[in-house]
């Protein structure tokens, strides 16, 4: 998924700015954790509803391109 854009959002006045599922405030560090917790994309659209695959998709771009993006800078 290239444009996560779509689906993620970053409000200061949302979950202190945190990037969020537009129209909720399910953090994309959430959706991250239950997916490293074991949970099927299935299962976690069962439990939130509102959520769709596009945005658990659009979660794991969001997090893939910062981690592109991000330097080491040596100590």
């Amino acid at each position: 998924m290239k444009d996560f854009s779509t689906y993620i959002s970053i409000d200061a006045s949302v979950r202190f700015g945190k990037p969020c599922i537009k129209g909720t405030r399910i953090a994309v560090v959430d959706i991250l954790q239950w997916l490293a917790s074991g949970m099927s994309h299935e299962q976690i659209m069962e439990d939130y509803p509102s959520l769709k695959e596009d945005h658990i998709l659009a979660a794991l771009a969001f997090a893939a391109n910062r981690e592109s993006i991000i330097k080491m800078v040596a100590a």
